[in-house]
């Protein structure tokens, strides 16, 4: 037996470190990665609570003449169900993807300006919390209405002092102010990152789409926000200093706000649309064993759909303007449909003749590619002005809205969830659990968004808590109704494969897929520092030129 050499002392494991010191650690993190996880983990927290919100609101409306909640509560479900839906899910799942993604699929070292990332981050949350605490705060003394109950995009004059007393509509608009401030912050940083920081070699035309993608929505992001908190400002004036900007009996406008909302709202659609576009252009390829079709296409569709899109915000508003105005917008919003239509090409076309893995990131992808055409469709119906006077403000809209962001969006982040979460854990997500996570959201999500359109050409209104019987619309609110509850136990599969497999699920290794982008060149998860040596790239595709050098791209560039 050998004795210990007793001038070297004996080394013992580090104990894990405790609960306080990890969250102490999150609180002053200025990590890319940790702070993207930040991101998506509180965005799929109010995913969970704003998709219960719709579950009561299906609830309510699966029967006719029901009472499961009051009308006054219905208002607020519908309200700051739209509202987190938009503004803290779809908004902070595209900034952690951004800070997560991006400099790694640079070769950068995290970005460019890591406090100023972090900042953005606590503001996001702080507005998300805000929101919500309007149910604690917002009765205050006086004793009025709890959470905001003005619709998601709070058109006055019910946002004006005689309709919405108390303090509710002010915590909305506050929560939306300081959330705002967040995502400018995010987006200053990914373009700075983008510009300032690529790896040796990678020049723009290089760049992966994703980055390309997230880019633009970052630049539509400063041009599309400050119109709504200035919007906002002016309600702060309206209801605590005596101003009149929407106040229509001392000459203010009701229709003004919808113009300074909708300039924000409709280039919103796409900034969480677009991140959907730049997973499946990352996803597609690598499950196709093919480049992308037509990356310079693709990234001018990108860039013209951003440019069209600040031009198209009043089809919202057909129903209030001028003929002249009508045709104007009308021509826009069809338009658009060109560079989108350029994109859903470009991905059949890099589908086909490829060697299609039917994996789980990929079958996502392709359920994205079918309900968003269908999306599209039946946005050209509501861009004809004729179509859309008979049909603004009924459900026809609200399932056409749902299949845009939910079919379209969320299917895509859906795939993005399974095709890095091996990048960012090092393990892989139980594949069976996945097919019943997929399988039963896209058979929930039909049920309730196919049959939704019905009751909206029937002429049920949005927004109503409750309806009589006779009107054919009983069936079909039910089947709508029916729908949520396969799209909960979907969601509820993806949330137990993601907390077990953090922890049983199999080692992925670095690059489990056999992509070709840089984040899969590091180890799974990726140190602090992201790589030890700045990776040089001569290719779109730097990891096939790495596997295999007797065929590299960069011939062909």
């Amino acid at each position: 037996m050998v004795a210990a050499n007793p001038e070297i002392p004996l080394t013992r494991p580090l104990a894990s470190p405790s609960i306080v010191t990890r969250l102490h650690g999150l609180v002053v993190t200025v990590d890319h990665k940790k702070l993207g996880l930040m991101y998506i983990a509180s965005a799929l927290f109010f995913l969970v609570v704003a998709g219960l919100m719709a579950a009561v609101i299906r609830l309510q409306l699966a029967f006719p003449n029901s009472d499961v909640v009051a009308p006054d509560t219905f208002n607020r479900l519908f309200t700051v169900h739209g509202t987190a839906m938009v503004f803290f899910v779809g908004m902070p799942i595209v900034a952690g993807l951004a800070n997560y993604l991006v400099p790694l699929m640079i070769g950068a070292r995290d970005m460019a300006f890591p406090r100023l990332n972090a900042f953005g981050y606590w503001m996001f949350l702080f507005g998300g919390i805000l929101l919500f605490f309007s149910y604690i705060g917002a009765p205050g003394l006086s004793g009025h209405g709890s959470a905001p109950d003005v619709g998601w995009f709070a058109y006055a004059p019910l946002t004006g002092r005689a309709f919405s007393r108390g303090n509710s509509t002010d915590y909305w608009t506050l929560s939306l102010l300081v959330s705002g401030i967040g995502s400018l912050a995010s987006s200053v940083n990914v373009i700075a990152t983008a510009f300032g920081m690529r790896s040796p070699g990678m020049t723009l035309m290089r760049m992966p789409l994703f980055v390309w993608m997230l880019v633009v929505v970052s630049a539509m992001m400063f041009i599309a926000i400050p119109p709504l908190t200035a919007a906002q400002v002016m309600l702060l004036i309206d209801r605590f200093l005596g101003g009149n900007f929407f106040n229509t009996q001392s000459g203010g406008s009701a229709v003004l706000w919808q113009h300074f909302f909708w300039i924000f709202g409709h280039p919103e659609v796409y900034v969480l649309m677009i991140p959907g576009f730049a997973c499946a252009s990352e996803i597609i390829p690598v499950f196709s064993r093919k480049p992308i079709f037509g990356y310079s296409a693709m990234v001018a569709a990108t860039v013209m759909i951003a440019f069209v899109s600040m031009g198209v915000w009043a089809h919202h508003m057909f129903s209030v303007m001028s003929s002249v105005g009508n045709t104007f917008f009308m021509i826009s919003t069809m338009a658009i449909s060109v560079p989108t239509g350029i994109k859903i090409f470009n991905w059949l076309a890099t589908l086909y003749g490829g060697k299609i893995r039917f994996e789980l990131p990929m079958l996502c992808c392709l359920a994205f590619l079918f309900q968003f055409l269908i999306a599209g469709l039946t946005g050209i119906m509501l861009a004809a002005v004729p179509f859309d006077w008979h049909l603004t403000d009924s459900y026809f809209v609200v399932a056409h809205f749902h299949y845009v962001l939910i079919g379209g969006m969320l299917f895509c982040i859906f795939g993005a969830i399974y095709y890095w979460y091996p990048k960012a854990t090092g393990r892989m997500l139980n594949k069976k659990l996945g097919l019943w996570h997929v399988g039963l959201f896209f058979i929930g999500f039909h049920l309730t968004f196919d049959t939704m359109h019905i009751p909206g050409l029937l002429g049920m209104p949005r927004r109503i808590y409750t309806y009589d019987p006779g009107r054919g619309w009983e069936l079909l609110n039910l089947i709508t109704s029916i729908g949520v509850v396969f799209q909960i136990i979907g969601v509820a599969c993806l949330a137990l494969n993601i907390l077990i497999s953090l922890r049983k699920g199999e080692k992925a290794g670095d690059d489990p897929w056999d992509a070709w982008t840089l984040e899969w060149a590091t180890t799974s998860p990726p140190p602090e520092y992201n790589f030890e040596t700045v990776p040089a790239v001569r290719s779109a595709r730097p990891l096939w030129d790495l596997k295999h050098p007797e065929d590299p791209d960069w011939k062909y560039e």
